[in-house]
């Protein structure tokens, strides 16, 4: 029965990764990586999905040893102390400030469409998240549905941006003789992929989500990861060519695409793109978004990292006290005055604190399970693979850093106090014993015996086939 359900290919994990990693970020985040960097943005991003698979090193390796249900969050409790093993279920709540910089950049980009509409922004965001968040109690089903066809539209309107704009990119885009290649020096490039991080972050996420339905998991997710993050790198590549060459880089620096859109396009296939791909790509994000952490909310919940009333469902199991207070730390941040880029800045640092925690832990993980180690499909020596989680771990330090210097003064206290709360936070709750630390333990060893009975079990099905195929030859 185990093998049936593992019925995902190479194929179809490349097809899900692609449609999953080309979303929001690239049309929320595109102008503000030319402001840093000029017309080297192509490097930004083609380099900056290699770069951000190095941050999120831990996804590839532990998903070619073990066969985890949980994905990326197992791979946290696997990977993670008690602390920070808090400090990550709080993360979830946080993430709700991603979700507000949808609502805000969907705003900016419709409204380029229907300008009359352009001193309602933050009402449109506002309806926008309301809108999913309302989709979000009828299930996941209705989400991914919707999903489904955003994407697919997302997609076509990408390939079309392209075409229609690469004829149209100004000679001489690699010669900087206006010297707006590395336009911000080195410093300027470093600052451009950390800002596209969020952007090219997603190559490995929807991957190690469905590794029990895929086939040969262990093989197939570090394989297909890889291959996405190059496809994914090609596209924005080209995508960025466009962004930056087609106007001066004054002109687009900070802007969202919507400006170079509106230079390519007629006014009818204007709005097509806008509403087919910008908008798009948003709604794809935020409902991947409420499709993804309703669950881990509740288990933040459950685990008892919240108040014992965050817990409440409805008769449906559908959990509205917390998912309320995710949709307060959505709406919020329209008010404050916050931009995108700040809002998207503060997610990523959190973020990045995890993987620079989580990379430098697979050392020690790899003395724990030798065995399994051995068996990867990505193993390579000891002093390599010490080398490899160094540099991953640095990678994502130097992401937090770089969008840590660049937020105004009030981001930056922002930041430092949710830090320290979510830290503090944690600390109670293991203090006081809400959260138990030897049952913290008890579910990370949980995890990890599920993960080498199903890991067993995935090479067992690998020796029948290859005895049949033996067999028959």
């Amino acid at each position: 029965m185990q093998g049936e359900k593992k019925k995902l290919g190479l194929f179809n994990i490349f097809s899900l990764g692609v449609g999953g990693a080309i979303g929001s970020g690239i049309f929320v985040m595109m102008g503000f990586g030319i402001a840093y960097t000029g017309r080297s943005i192509v490097l930004a991003v083609s380099v900056g999905c290699l770069y951000m698979l190095l941050a999120y090193l831990f996804h590839p390796i532990m998903s070619s040893m073990f066969v985890l249900p949980g994905g990326d969050y197992d791979m946290k409790v696997m990977l993670m102390g008690p602390t920070m093993t808090g400090f990550s279920a709080l993360a979830t709540v946080v993430n709700g400030f991603g979700m507000a910089s949808y609502g805000l950049a969907f705003a900016s980009y419709f409204t380029s469409v229907f300008t009359d509409l352009a001193p309602y922004q933050n009402l449109i965001a506002i309806a926008l998240i309301v809108l999913f968040f309302a989709l979000s109690i009828r299930g996941t089903k209705a989400l991914a549905t919707i999903t489904t066809i955003i994407t697919a539209t997302l997609l076509v309107s990408v390939v079309i941006f392209v075409v229609v704009g690469l004829p149209q990119v100004q000679p001489g885009y690699f010669s900087n003789a206006d010297g707006q290649f590395f336009s911000g020096g080195f410093g300027g490039l470093i600052g451009a992929i950390a800002m596209m991080s969020f952007a090219c972050q997603g190559t490995t996420m929807a991957p190690v989500s469905v590794m029990p339905v895929t086939k040969k998991p262990r093989k197939t997710i570090p394989l297909g990861i890889l291959l996405i993050c190059v496809t994914v790198a090609a596209v924005y590549a080209l995508m960025s060519v466009v962004a930056a060459g087609v106007l001066p880089v004054e002109q687009v620096a900070g802007q969202n695409l919507s400006l170079v859109a509106q230079t390519i396009f007629s006014p009818t296939l204007f709005a097509i793109f806008i509403l087919g791909a910008a908008c798009c790509a948003i709604m794809s994000s935020l409902a991947s978004g409420m499709t993804m952490l309703r669950y881990p909310l509740l288990s933040v919940a459950e685990d008892g990292w919240l108040p014992k009333v965050f817990k409440k469902t409805t008769k449906s199991g559908y959990p509205y006290v917390v998912m309320g207070l995710f949709f307060v730390f959505t709406i919020v941040p329209i008010f404050t005055g916050l931009s995108v880029d700040a809002l998207i800045s503060l997610v990523m640092i959190i973020s990045m604190v995890m993987n620079a925690y989580m990379n430098i832990s697979m050392i020690k993980l790899i003395k724990e399970y030798p065995e399994q180690w051995k068996k990867s499909t990505l193993h390579m020596p000891t002093p390599v693979f010490n080398c490899l989680c160094v540099i991953g771990t640095l990678c994502a330090c130097a992401v937090a850093f770089y969008l840590f210097k660049d937020l105004s003064t009030t981001s930056m206290i922002l930041c430092v106090v949710l830090l320290v709360v979510m830290v503090g936070i944690a600390q109670i709750q293991l203090r006081t014993g809400m959260v138990k630390k030897e049952d913290l333990l008890a579910k990370r060893a949980k995890i990890a015996a599920d993960a080498l009975a199903a890991t067993e079990a995935d090479e067992a099905e690998e020796a029948r086939e290859a005895a049949a195929a033996a067999k028959a030859i």
